[in-house]
């Protein structure tokens, strides 16, 4: 079904420079400060290529791009950048606990070469909305450097979780290992080159499909690039057919998803008018905002942890979400349209507070950045359980697509481990 294989990676030579002070988080979770100071560490930083800076005196916004790909070029001339000598898979390793738990989690994922697919094919499956503005900019970035700069995250099916074992137990070479100091997440990367390890573990995902957890913007990059490239006269495959990615297993024990809560900028109503607007649908159980995320972790149905200004707000518990989805109008299955996240964004805050759009809400997935922001102005957060990889599975397969922002897996894939160059197909 799917397309995959080895390639010729782009990585750091040692002597630029400490690994932990050239490795990034994703371009879509950095803040410009942030940006800034993973850029201050080291002038090979991978945030140079991903996130190029706008200086005062460019003579427009796209001259950026034009940075971004002359520093890639300029690395790999110096050497900072040395390419693979063999087409490689690349195993990575990422030991973590989960915020607001002791329990250690591993998850290990394999970066490869995939052949990206329009989605109506079902070998390569969506499962959120996303935004059309940075597509653009990513996609500004893609024709620049003609590179992929950073992999997206992907999951297959694995009951046996015979390809988990065969990608882990795969002998493989050292490459980088550090820990992350903003988060104490020990990353490991490796190179997998043997030609048999190659082989098999080519066949095996080449009867996969692939779900993506995270990086729908990317890929979705990659095919309008891909579509901007006349075919092969011959039919044969080019560069732009592929993108690198980085696939696990959904058996893989160290698969985490996290919740996303969103804080309301407004607030129809009050809190008095919320409540009873929920009230007509849901159970409410006054709360401390600090108990929350305790009270609701567990809980079946659509459940929501209201915080609210003064350090008191409520639990809202469904008492039938089937009925609250038949309120939802358009289409949709009643599987998506009783996720937690449809009830809040298309009954809730649509349908009972008037508020359409994206503009009115923003986003955290750490429970005390929800709870202090209603301390600190904002009118009301929403704190929520996050969505199983089986709904996100079973929702991709329906050809359905769950709100922007509905999963978040943990932890994200570091950037600057891994580059791959079209040149070097």
């Amino acid at each position: 079904m799917a397309t995959v294989r080895p390639f010729r990676g782009l990585r750091f030579d040692p002597s630029v420079g400490k690994p932990e002070d050239l490795v990034a988080p994703p371009y879509d979770v950095l803040s410009q400060e942030q940006r800034d100071s993973f850029a201050a560490k080291n002038e090979h930083n991978i945030v140079h290529l991903t996130l190029p800076e706008q200086l005062p005196d460019d003579r427009s916004k796209y001259v950026k791009y034009a940075r971004s790909s002359a520093r890639l070029e300029d690395w790999r001339r110096s050497g900072a950048l040395k390419l693979e000598q063999v087409p490689s898979f690349y195993r990575y390793t990422q030991t973590f606990a989960c915020p607001g738990l002791t329990q250690a989690y591993t998850r290990t994922s394999l970066v490869v070469l995939l052949k990206v697919e329009p989605y109506e094919k079902g070998v390569v499956l969506p499962h959120e909305q996303t935004f059309p503005k940075h597509k653009e900019d990513r996609l500004r970035v893609l024709e620049a450097t003609r590179s992929h700069l950073e992999c997206i995250f992907g999951l297959y099916e694995d009951d046996d979780n015979a390809v988990h074992s065969l990608v882990a137990g795969a002998q493989a070479r050292p490459a980088v290992s550090l820990q992350t100091p903003e988060d104490g997440i020990e990353q490991k990367f490796e190179v997998i080159d043997d030609p048999d390890t190659v082989e098999a573990i080519t066949s095996a995902l080449a009867e996969k499909r692939f779900w993506i957890a995270d990086g729908h913007h990317r890929y979705e990059t990659a095919l309008t690039f891909r579509q901007s490239v006349a075919p092969s006269p011959d039919g044969s495959l080019v560069a732009e057919d592929f993108m690198m990615m980085a696939v696990d297993s959904m058996t893989d024990p160290g698969l985490v998803l996290l919740p996303t809560h969103r804080i309301l900028k407004t607030l129809p109503g009050g809190e008095d008018g919320l409540r009873t607007k929920l009230r007509q649908w849901f159970e409410l159980e006054e709360c401390p905002n600090d108990s929350l995320i305790a009270r609701i972790e567990g809980l079946k149905g659509a459940v929501f942890g209201v915080a609210l200004p003064g350090g008191h707000g409520f639990v809202a518990h469904a008492s039938d979400p089937s009925k609250i989805a038949s309120e939802i109008a358009g289409p949709g299955s009643e599987r998506l349209k009783t996720l937690d996240v449809s009830i809040l964004h298309s009954f809730i805050f649509e349908k009972q507070l008037g508020l359409t759009g994206l503009d009115f809400f923003g986003y955290t997935r750490i429970e005390e950045e929800a709870v202090q922001a209603v301390e600190s102005g904002a009118p009301a957060a929403f704190l929520m359980n996050p969505p199983s990889v089986e709904d996100m599975r079973l929702i991709a397969l329906g050809n359905e697509k769950m709100p922007q922002k509905s999963t978040y897996y943990y932890p994200k894939l570091l950037s600057g481990l891994v580059v791959w160059s079209l040149k070097d197909f």
